[in-house]
């Protein structure tokens, strides 16, 4: 084992059951978000490495944690997240956790192996002092599962299923975190929640590493071809009553993930509202 690796599994992250996943949370949602009990809020894109996003939400909340979905490897080189990271660290330790990956190769001109791209930069974390425990690697295939358990605390998959929460576990073993992603859309009308659901998902169904993970969870050359099938949608979207979305949920958990970011498509002004309807079903209290 790795020093990296048993610094992993020695204090695995603490974010709680759920937390939001979003981008441009603001810092009075955040404080929200962590008064409903909440345990995290996950910042997605690609944020650049000043990460001067940060300390304005850790500020106004007390325990919340703040996580990236991701720090993409290509755009925000690994010297000033690391400086990012502990400048953040320094003034809210433990309540930072950096999430990183490797992006898409159909948007970077320069894109290589992303394998050995992620390994480098995984190093370069090492070199500049980022703690293997306070850091989670996008992962979705097997490779990078096993190497996000070796080199960091755990997996952050996004655009998954519970079937693949499962698998991630079995990959990963029992002391890495995994936190999935899943998408949410708070209606009992199926309809809209699946147009709702193929709109976030459409920018998705031409990436090759969505694609081919989708096709090693089952899923056919019909289903993730646009606009994507019914099955494909009602597997990465929950919809239906608050108890139905939480039941959903929770299928992650019982599948082995630690936590579950929860990613409401809904318009900003609803975000806590929704979150607030789901907080009971979801036992956050």
């Amino acid at each position: 084992m790795t020093d990296a690796a048993a610094s992993s599994q020695a204090s695995k992250p603490n974010l709680g059951r759920f937390g939001s996943f979003g981008r441009g949370v603001t810092p009075q949602q955040a404080k929200e978000i962590e008064a409903l009990g909440y345990g995290a809020v996950w910042v997605g894109g690609s944020p650049p490495a000043e990460l001067e996003w940060v300390e304005p939400i850790l500020e106004q909340t007390t325990t919340l944690q703040v996580a990236t979905g991701i720090v993409n490897i290509w755009s925000a080189p690994a010297k000033p997240v690391a400086e990012s990271f502990h400048r953040i660290d320094r003034a809210y330790p433990g309540r930072f956790l950096l999430g990183i990956g490797v992006g898409h190769p159909e948007a970077i001109s320069e894109y290589r192996k992303p394998y050995n791209a992620l390994v480098e930069y995984l190093d370069q974390l090492d070199d500049y002092g980022v703690p293997a425990h306070r850091r989670v690697v996008a992962a979705l295939g097997p490779r990078v599962l096993q190497l996000s358990a070796e080199r960091s605390a755990g997996a952050h998959p996004y655009l998954t299923t519970p079937e693949h929460t499962a698998h991630a576990r079995e990959l990963i073993g029992p002391s890495a975190f995994l936190a999935p992603e899943h998408k949410v859309v708070l209606t009992t009308d199926a309809d809209h929640a699946r147009a709702v659901g193929r709109k976030a998902l459409d920018i998705y169904l031409n990436l090759a590493n969505y694609l081919n993970n989708w096709r090693r969870l089952g899923f056919t050359d019909e289903d993730v071809t646009r606009p994507g099938s019914d099955r494909l949608v009602d597997a990465l979207v929950a919809y239906g009553s608050t108890d139905a979305i939480a039941a959903r949920l929770n299928e992650h958990l019982d599948a082995g993930a630690d936590h579950v970011a929860v990613q409401v498509l809904t318009r900003p002004e609803k975000l806590v509202p929704v979150l607030a309807e789901l907080a009971g079903p979801l036992r956050l209290q």
